[in-house]
C-alpha cells in the first residue's frame, strides 16, 4: 500500500510523463509515444518539493497527482525461503554403484 508523502494536487495531461527528478521535484517530459507528435523539449519543473528519498522505496505521483511512495518489491524474495529449508540426502544406488543408465549402455 503506498504512503502519501506531499500534496501536489497536479492534475494531468494527455501525451506527458510526469515523474520526481532527483532533486525530488515534480516534472514533466512529453512521451515519445501516444501522445501525437512529440515536441522535443527540456523537461518542465511543475512543483517544487523538494522531496528526501529513501532506499527501498519507488516513488511516484499517484491519480490524485500527489507523491507517494511504496516499498520495493525485490527480485526473489519469494524464493528465499524455499532456499533455506534442508535439503534432503541424495538417493542412494544399488550396492555396485550402478544406475538404470548405466546398465543400458553397457548392454
Amino acid at each position: 500500500m503506498a504512503t502519501k508523502i506531499q500534496k501536489t494536487g497536479i492534475t494531468r495531461e494527455r501525451g506527458w510523463l510526469y515523474y520526481l527528478d532527483k532533486k525530488g521535484d515534480v516534472s514533466r517530459t512529453r512521451m515519445a509515444r501516444g501522445g501525437g507528435r512529440a515536441a522535443k523539449g527540456k523537461p518542465q519543473c511543475i512543483a517544487k518539493v523538494g522531496v528526501k528519498r529513501e532506499d527501498g522505496f519507488l516513488y511516484f505521483i499517484d491519480t490524485d497527482g500527489d507523491v507517494a511512495k511504496t516499498k520495493m518489491a525485490r527480485p526473489g524474495s519469494r524464493r528465499a525461503s524455499s532456499r533455506r529449508a534442508p535439503k534432503r540426502a541424495p538417493r542412494r544406488t544399488s550396492a555396485r554403484g550402478r544406475t538404470k543408465s548405466t546398465r543400458r549402455a553397457r548392454r
